[in-house]
């Protein structure tokens, strides 16, 4: 019997999820079928609840339901707990598992993909929100020699640091203190891209970066690229490959098996231009 996975979003439209999946499954020889399903706003739990019932087997998460996902989880793993958020659940009887696959897809595409290390490098993160939240456990065990979180306001980094103090260190800062510090990694966690916005970063954070990292994808050359391209940053990225790293991640918890990402990755990115 085929087995039963689906993305929940609202809204859903834009999303590449069933393409990868089925990329994954035709790869890996799996018989899944991968739909995409809109979940009401006032209706996020009767919806998963639903497709559980009928048969599904797991559900990836996008926004705004991540929140909703982690509160209606059952068992919580430690990188969906340490979010507060999860984009994945795993249904097994009457137990929902959720899991936060967002900041190991992110390591990976920065390690193997790109061949950037994280291990001795100082890394900057732009943005306290979710987006940041999943990443720090995953970049903690990296061993960065410096980890700083910078946000417009700076209560929410710090928060965001204590929180974590128990996992490695991480420092909060305002971006306004940034001005003369340099990272080997400065990572765009922010929304700012998605309003053709640029996150008040100096841009002296770039003098001595090897990799500038855009969350947001498929939008070209985003003002935060365009800027740290512009102090001489010799590799850009976007976030296409922590999407399909992502998705990958979740497909091996679902199906015992990690497909191989890069023909995927190469085929779905956009020339930064």
């Amino acid at each position: 019997m085929t087995d039963r996975y689906a993305v929940i979003g609202n809204p859903i439209g834009h999303t590449k999820s069933p393409m990868i999946h089925a990329s994954f499954a035709q790869a890996t020889g799996q018989d899944i079928d991968y739909s995409a399903i809109e979940g009401p706003l006032d209706g996020f739990a009767g919806a998963v609840h639903a497709f559980r019932d009928a048969g599904g087997r797991g559900m990836n998460v996008t926004a705004p339901f991540k929140l909703q996902a982690f509160e209606l989880a059952t068992d919580k793993l430690e990188r969906a707990r340490l979010a507060g958020a999860t984009n994945a659940l795993k249904f097994e009887g009457d137990r929902i598992h959720a899991d936060n696959f967002d900041g190991v897809g992110l390591v990976s595409d920065i390690t193997r993909n790109l061949g950037v290390a994280m291990k001795g490098a100082r890394v900057l993160l732009l943005g306290a929100g979710g987006a940041a939240r999943g990443a720090l456990l995953p970049f903690l065990a990296q061993q960065p020699a410096e980890l700083v979180v910078a946000n417009r306001t700076l209560a929410t980094a710090t928060a965001l640091a204590d929180s974590f103090a128990s996992h490695g260190r991480v420092i909060a800062s305002g971006y306004g203190d940034l001005a003369g510090q340099r990272f080997d990694i400065v990572i765009n966690a922010t929304s700012a891209s998605l309003k053709a916005e640029l996150p008040p970063v100096p841009a002296d954070v770039f003098k001595d970066s090897k990799l500038a990292y855009e969350l947001v994808y498929g939008k070209g050359l985003t003002p935060f690229l365009r800027l740290a391209r512009n102090a001489g940053v010799p590799q850009l990225a976007d976030g296409v490959g922590m999407l399909v790293e992502q998705a990958a991640e979740a497909f091996a918890w679902w199906r015992g098996v990690r497909p191989d990402t890069r023909a995927l990755i190469e085929r779905m990115t956009i020339p930064l231009a």
